[in-house]
């Protein structure tokens, strides 16, 4: 069975060695999406709405906005990869602050999965390779 991997130049490059996506027959399996913005590279994390102090502690930070990007990352690359939002089928969200960022995570993701409904689980974690608060792994069909 082929598993051919997928890259999107519309989406921010992997931070390793990594496809963005790789499809396997009928299911497209992404790699962990961050919310970083399309124009930054691995070495510049441009999060949005994300200032660090001279120590790489959060200055100013907005979940809210990080959500709607990771959202919008995995949108791009289910696209570029032939599939769409509504054949998400299961996603694992990783959150770096549970008890801050649960909440509005789940008020958010009610509001772009309204009609379609994929598995979810969510797990919290002591970090992410760059200074981002979420990060989603998804599968879909083709």
């Amino acid at each position: 069975m082929d598993s051919s991997p997928i890259s999107s130049k519309k989406a921010p490059k992997p931070v390793g060695l990594y496809p963005h996506a790789r499809k396997v027959g009928n299911l497209l399996f992404l790699s962990g999406v961050g919310p970083r913005k399309a124009q930054s590279d691995i070495h510049d994390s441009f999060v949005p709405k994300l200032e660090l102090d001279h120590n790489g502690n959060f200055k100013n930070f907005d979940f809210e906005a990080q959500c709607h990007s990771v959202f919008q990352n995995v949108k791009t690359i289910l696209e570029d990869s032939g599939s769409s939002w509504e054949n998400l089928v299961d996603i694992t969200v990783f959150l770096v602050d549970m008890k801050r960022d649960f909440h509005t995570f789940n008020k958010i993701y009610a509001t772009y999965f309204k009609d379609n409904q994929p598995c979810r689980t969510t797990v919290a974690i002591d970090s992410l390779p760059t200074p981002i608060a979420i990060e989603l792994k998804c599968i879909a069909t083709i």
